[in-house]
């Protein structure tokens, strides 16, 4: 289980070497007891990762009514398509940051592999389909459907992998950089070289695998083919349309279709529904896969999502081996421009599409440009002109993410005040809130929600984590 427990100054998990320690000097002040380890927390990193589940929360129960920012059907990239590779490049970070501070590899090895299956036990509880918040107050869940993958799960996998990589490859690497050209990348060579396998082992066998014919159940009762099985034929190489893809098809052959997601985005595709692309009734000649189940945190499209923890490890490694914040910035702009332009340039030549049910490499490179470029403004802003003043309620729920998303994003808060209602369960006090208050006020009911969902959810939240930093609590995995 997370510990939920007062923190102090010398636990702090994500730390960077001040300007006047380099990080040979900070290796010889820890193995000496009587010289103080001068480090701080990088408010930065927490306020990206403040704005990450901002906008977790943000498009996840607002992405409903402003389908522009909820999560592109299929190909395409909107708002919501950034939130899984930000926590991914934000996870490389803080592995990079915090297991510096773990000389003994056997007791690092540990932490991660306690927390890996911390973060496997919530998301199984979360997503699995054991909480039914916010919607219904009960729990519980079929064993013959239980959902395998997650958020969660997918961060635990890319955390295991990158932190081992890490944690075995720490002996082999110099103390510090050499001026030559590069050296950085010479010097976590193990860890390019095993995002270079991730590559050709996704590309391989996404564009060299098999696709059969496969066949499912209609488990919707508002289908006409409730019950039905229906085939959906293929018999094809190399495709990354929504039904005949090898991630799909490696997941139903894997975690079976029964234990997959029952609400997959290209159902508000232009194939399914003509209200495209918000959900709506399907067409009457909608293809049969428009009812099939999709598992977007799939185990080919997790594997591939390991590659964005590996950029992300990497900015941490520059964060501690360059001294000065421009040698710093020029790195991290330079190398996020580069990624930026070899995504788009992938995806507007038809090369590789930008898809983030498939995990695509287009997809890493334009998600992880976009991370590289969003936290060097935030560094920009906080750790050098120091207006980290302009940002607390997102420094405030960075440093308490994990609570603010299983209670936000999650909806269980909302599932504890649905709890309490007058008369009939749907008259509760955030329905009244919502109706009176937002939506009455403005006269509509996607402007309401939006509000909505800013005041009442994130900035509460903001509120509820600084009340918590004050008191020096945290949830930490």
């Amino acid at each position: 289980m997370a510990d939920l427990k007062a923190d102090d100054d010398n636990q702090h998990r994500l730390i960077v070497v001040s300007q006047q320690a380099p990080p040979h000097e900070l290796e010889e002040q820890q193995n000496n007891n009587d010289i103080p380890l001068n480090t701080k927390r990088v408010a930065s990193l927490d306020i990206f990762r403040g704005l990450t589940v901002s906008l977790m929360i943000l498009v996840d129960d607002a992405g409903g009514e402003w389908p522009m920012i909820g999560h592109a059907p299929w190909n395409g990239c909107n708002l919501a398509d950034f939130v899984m590779p930000f926590f991914l490049f934000i996870v490389g970070m803080a592995i990079a940051l915090a297991l510096k501070r773990i000389p003994n590899w056997l007791i690092a090895t540990r932490k991660v592999i306690l927390r890996t299956l911390k973060l496997l036990f919530w998301g199984l509880l979360l997503q699995g389909g054991y909480s039914h918040a916010p919607d219904k107050l009960t729990y519980g869940v079929d064993m013959k459907k239980i959902r395998w993958c997650g958020i969660l799960q997918r961060i635990a996998l890319a955390y295991l992998v990158v932190a081992l990589i890490e944690i075995l490859t720490k002996d082999a690497q110099a103390k510090d950089l050499s001026r030559v050209r590069f050296s950085i990348f010479r010097l976590y060579c193990w860890h390019w070289l095993v995002g270079a396998c991730v590559l050709i082992v996704y590309l391989a066998v996404i564009y060299g695998i098999y696709v059969p014919d496969w066949h499912f159940t209609v488990h919707n009762m508002d289908s006409a083919d409730y019950g039905k099985i229906l085939t959906v034929t293929c018999g094809v190489r190399g495709k990354l349309d929504p039904p005949c893809n090898a991630v799909g098809y490696i997941d139903r052959e894997v975690l079976g279709i029964n234990h997959m997601y029952e609400h997959p985005a290209w159902k508000r595709s232009k194939a399914c529904t003509k209200n495209s692309p918000y959900e709506g009734p399907f067409l009457n000649d909608a293809p049969s896969w428009c009812w099939a189940p999709f598992e977007p945190e799939g185990i080919l499209s997790s594997i591939s999502a390991i590659l964005s923890t590996i950029i992300g490890v990497h900015y941490g490694h520059v964060l501690i081996h360059m001294k000065s914040h421009s040698s710093r910035l020029i790195h991290w702009i330079v190398m996020g421009l580069a990624l930026l332009v070899l995504g788009i340039t992938l995806h507007f030549t038809n090369a590789i599409p930008l898809n983030k049910q498939l995990y695509t490499f287009s997809y890493v490179c334009v998600t992880s440009g976009a991370a590289a470029l969003v936290f060097s403004a935030f560094y920009t802003l906080v750790d050098i002109w120091n207006l980290k003043y302009l940002f607390l309620p997102l420094e405030w729920i960075g440093m308490n993410a994990m609570l603010v998303y299983v209670m936000a994003a999650e909806g269980i808060f909302a599932a504890f005040i649905n709890g309490w209602y007058y008369g009939d369960p749907h008259n509760t006090l955030i329905y009244w809130i919502q109706k009176h208050i937002f939506i009455g006020v403005w006269h509509s009911r996607r402007v309401g929600i939006l509000l909505y969902v800013v005041f009442a959810e994130i900035l509460f939240w903001g509120a509820v984590a600084g009340i918590l930093h004050r008191l020096r609590v945290y949830w930490k995995l």
